[in-house]
């Protein structure tokens, strides 16, 4: 980790492996009351990692193609032990809360590989490490 208050390289991509699951949630369900003992699925390996993130890919656009533009403007709601944090139509909450979340933590995780002198992959186009910059 680069700093002493940053989370650690395993953690980040955990969570990024989690983060399309919570599209599911966001479309199936009017809600989610988040509390203290919710925790993330923690995996070991980088290989449980990408097919802990591919699983959740996969059902994200299994529910995505499910909704309906009625579905999209239903307002859904993050509450914490009962008290609501915040109310908005799912597809606010998709792109505000899920999508540019997930952006945020793929860019730290990039910053993380190239501390780490490891190879990083191609966002928009490719990255200098597969040979085309």
């Amino acid at each position: 980790k680069p700093h002493p208050r940053s989370n650690t390289m395993g953690w980040l991509a955990n969570h990024l492996s989690n983060i399309p699951g919570w599209a599911v949630v966001t479309l199936k369900e009017d809600g989610l009351d988040f509390t203290p003992d919710m925790r993330e699925v923690e995996l070991g390996s980088t290989a449980e990692i990408v097919a802990r993130f591919d699983e959740n890919y996969a059902a994200a656009r299994a529910a995505l193609a499910e909704a309906t533009d009625s579905d999209m403007m239903k307002n859904w709601t993050l509450s914490s032990q009962g008290k609501q944090i915040f109310s908005m139509p799912r597809v606010a909450c998709l792109r505000g809360m899920i999508m540019n979340h997930m952006i945020h933590h793929r860019a730290q995780l990039t910053v993380y590989l190239r501390m780490n002198d490891l190879p990083v992959p191609g966002l928009y186009g490719p990255s200098a490490d597969e040979g085309s910059f």
